[in-house]
């Protein structure tokens, strides 16, 4: 049995440290031995199939471990993290995401796959969401676009994110979240989707 590690960073500025301190801490504790970390950066967008993550699954053997700090590291596509998810299922691979606290080992998540699958869905797409989010304003500040409230009475500074704030509300996300993201109180958020007629 091997134990594999995959980190995927986006083109955002990460720190995978944590992440590693989690990983081993989490392989000390189910004592799945040493543990090989395979790395890159590059964004999500890519098909899983041509990153280092393809190769990582398509070289794996029954029985060996596929570790990774959430499965939005997969790919930013859900249909191809449950395409990841069906291959290790069926390779027999271990596949265990740290965040979600999920493993194709668990045998009461295979016996209720169906009826626990479409909340797993939520989460993931909803964390998608938000790292998308990430990325799009890190590239308009590489891009010298001026973030932050437009001048002019009557605007907002939430007006610039309309499309982005729907998505993430209609994602499930909560307003003291989306609130917080964009550094307004959750009354200022609720005047906000008023005005703009969304309630």
């Amino acid at each position: 049995m091997k134990t594999f590690a995959y980190l995927r960073v986006s083109t955002i500025e990460q720190n995978t440290e944590k992440n590693k301190d989690d990983i081993l801490r989490f392989a000390n504790d189910k004592k799945l031995g040493n543990v090989e970390f395979i790395e890159e950066t590059i964004s999500g967008k890519s098909n899983y199939k041509e990153r280092q993550l393809g190769k990582l699954i398509n070289d794996l053997k029954a029985g060996d471990v596929l570790l990774v700090p959430e499965l939005s590291r997969l790919a930013r596509s859900i249909t191809q993290i449950l395409e990841v998810i069906e291959i290790c299922k069926n390779k027999k691979i271990v596949l265990y995401s740290l965040k979600e606290n999920f493993s194709t080992k668990d045998d009461s998540i295979q016996s209720t796959i169906t009826s626990t699958i479409f909340g797993l869905v939520a989460q993931i797409e909803r964390e998608l969401i938000s790292q998308r989010t990430k990325e799009a304003l890190q590239a308009k500040k590489a891009q010298g676009i001026k973030l932050g409230r437009p001048s002019g009475k009557g605007k907002s500074q939430l007006d610039n994110y309309r499309d982005e704030i729907f998505a993430l509300l209609s994602a499930g996300v909560p307003k003291t979240k989306v609130a917080k993201k964009y550094n307004i109180s959750r009354q200022g958020l609720d005047k906000w989707l008023i005005a703009s007629g969304k309630t």
